[in-house]
């Protein structure tokens, strides 16, 4: 027969509610009890019936967290800093990709309508910021990295605005005049912070925005590319590329570098995230840095402040950003 609570209990010579408290790593516990309870449930090959009991107390202790995909690189270090914060407080984040389908989103979100999952936290959204508004109004559900216009959801991401401004502004301070920009065609938030940024940086340093320096596709690699292909077609082609992902800035300075540009100082490149593949590639990608970890371990950490206080306190938190100096930006000044 299967050991039960009881038997640890009985075989640490503690309470019920010892062993009970041990399990859920409380600090209420001495060392010497806590060290009893762990060698009677090795010794017995106890297996704690977490779900059966979290059931009885509607919890699942399970935060669901909805990626759109997995080609972005930077939800890595994201989602450690999920994981690690919900661990110290009991909780397991369930990942999932939603392939930025809105009914496959839809389906997962059933994990909150069916009490599967005690809270929800999207990493991008394919809702509209009334579903968001009525989701929220029902259960927990927090925005991780893109905000939504009109949503008062809490929001956790970095200071899109302001990383675009700063590493325009750097390139400008540089020399540079003619800036380009690699954005995307999608509603993203993100996206239309960082070209805000890009043209209040143009604005305050006296240049004039131009349309036709602006290329829209998508995050995959193959439009960095393309991006370049287009700006070097122009009858009076950009210097410089500001790309608001590093994916994109990858892709820019691959096709620059195999049509026999120096870059660096034939062109001048900048990205945004500062993903790993950005310091370990040659020329290093001059970016601006998102504080991953930081973001994943706050919006995990707020969401449950929100679930144990049955609170809906619905924060806005930016995190700041660092603009991180390397080779793709020439200083001509």
């Amino acid at each position: 027969m299967n050991a039960t609570i009881k038997d640890v209990a009985k075989a640490a010579g503690v309470s019920v509610a010892t062993v009970s408290r041990v399990l859920n790593n409380s600090a209420a516990v001495s060392e010497a009890a806590a060290e009893q309870v762990n060698k009677a449930i090795k010794e017995l090959g106890y297996s704690p019936n977490f779900l059966g009991r979290n059931l009885r107390r509607c919890e699942t202790n399970i935060i669901l967290a909805i990626i759109p995909s997995t080609e972005q690189t930077f939800y890595s270090e994201i989602i450690r800093g999920m994981q690690n914060a919900a661990s110290e407080y009991g909780y397991d984040i369930l990942l999932s990709t939603s392939n930025s389908n809105y009914a496959l989103e839809m389906r997962l979100l059933n994990m909150l309508f069916n009490r599967t999952a005690d809270a929800a936290i999207l990493l991008g959204t394919q809702l509209d910021a009334k579903a968001l508004m009525d989701l929220s109004g029902k259960y927990p559900i927090a925005l991780c990295c893109e905000r939504s216009e009109g949503a008062d959801v809490l929001t956790v991401s970095v200071d899109d605005e302001g990383g675009a401004y700063a590493a325009v502004d750097y390139m400008i301070k540089c020399g540079h005049k003619k800036i380009g920009m690699i954005s995307t065609n999608g509603a993203a938030a993100s996206s239309l912070d960082r070209e805000n940024g890009y043209k209040r940086a143009l604005l305050e340093n006296g240049i004039p925005f131009r349309e036709e320096y602006i290329y829209k596709g998508t995050y995959d690699f193959s439009h960095g590319a393309l991006g370049f292909e287009y700006f070097r077609g122009l009858p009076d082609p950009p210097h410089a590329v500001f790309c608001i992902s590093d994916i994109l800035a990858a892709g820019v300075v691959k096709k620059a570098l195999s049509e026999g540009y120096n870059v660096g100082e034939d062109i001048s490149v900048c990205g945004f995230d500062n993903i790993l593949l950005s310091g370990m590639y040659t020329p290093g990608i001059t970016t601006v840095e998102q504080p991953c970890y930081e973001i994943g371990r706050t919006v995990v950490e707020e969401l449950i402040s929100n679930i144990n206080n049955n609170s809906k306190i619905r924060k806005k938190i930016r995190l700041p950003y660092k603009l991180i100096e390397r080779e793709t930006v020439k200083k001509i000044l």
